[in-house]
């Protein structure tokens, strides 16, 4: 694959998943919302995020193979030894992260901008990017660690189900997924984090999904949005990429 594939694909396939992931969350949240006004709650975000991995994935794998996440990137590096492209991935990632929150948000543009009204106001750092629901960095950190590692280590093991080594990319249609299926059971996957582990600190897993969404969330002129949360920022980035790395080296180890 070319870098301007990789670039492309990346940027492509991260601002659909965040683009879905923004606005499940702004329509579960926001007033004068349909999705809020059925008592929609964390089962359809759940689901929002794992159709936006589908929808993200699929769009993305022909030219880049589908990571979206630097937690993934970071993986297949530790395991294959290829570290070439991991910034052009990584960087590509973010800049998708950053476009999909603006997408989401002008989406919501008028949910959004009726907000501002006291009676109905919600804070909105949540739509873009995860908070602990109890705030400790140990077990916070802890719990990211896990499930990232609960989502990569199966992502890079559909691969050798397949029959198909994760370094080799180039020419697979499905990247690192092996098959086209395989993009539905990760999507799959990710519901399924979300319903059981993601509750503690809204399942970050993904560097770029947090940090790039949170980044937005400070630079929009969002009524009412509040703090972006700098202080807690560095754990959704930080743990998703160790949670990664122990993915990649369980991956090499066991196989």
């Amino acid at each position: 694959m070319s870098n301007g594939d990789i670039f492309v694909g990346e940027v492509l396939g991260t601002a659909i998943l965040i683009m879905f992931g923004v606005g499940v969350c702004a329509a579960v949240n926001l007033p004068y919302s349909k999705a809020r006004a059925t008592g929609a709650g964390w089962i359809v975000i759940t689901f929002g995020w794992g159709f936006g991995v589908l929808a993200g994935a699929y769009a993305s794998a022909p030219l880049s193979g589908g990571h979206l996440n630097p937690a993934v990137t970071f993986a297949i590096a530790i395991d294959t030894g290829e570290w070439s492209k991991v910034p052009l991935y990584i960087l590509a990632q973010f800049v998708g992260a950053m476009l999909g929150a603006v997408l989401g948000y002008l989406v919501y543009y008028s949910q959004f901008q009726a907000n501002r009204e006291a009676d109905k106001a919600q804070p909105t750092l949540g739509i873009f990017a995860t908070a602990p629901e109890v705030r400790n960095p140990v077990t916070n950190i802890m719990t990211e660690v896990i499930v990232t590692v609960g989502l990569v280590l199966p992502i890079l093991s559909f691969n050798k189900n397949a029959g198909i080594g994760v370094g080799q990319i180039a020419g697979q249609e499905a990247g690192i997924y092996g098959s086209g299926i395989s993009i539905l059971l990760v999507s799959l996957l990710v519901v399924g984090i979300g319903l059981c582990l993601g509750s503690p600190t809204g399942y970050a897993i993904n560097p770029a999904r947090d940090l790039g969404p949170r980044i937005v969330h400070a630079l929009l002129p969002i009524p009412n949005k509040g703090s972006s949360d700098w202080g807690y920022s560095w754990i959704p980035v930080a743990a998703p990429m160790v949670g990664g790395a122990l993915a990649g080296l369980l991956f090499n180890l066991i196989y």
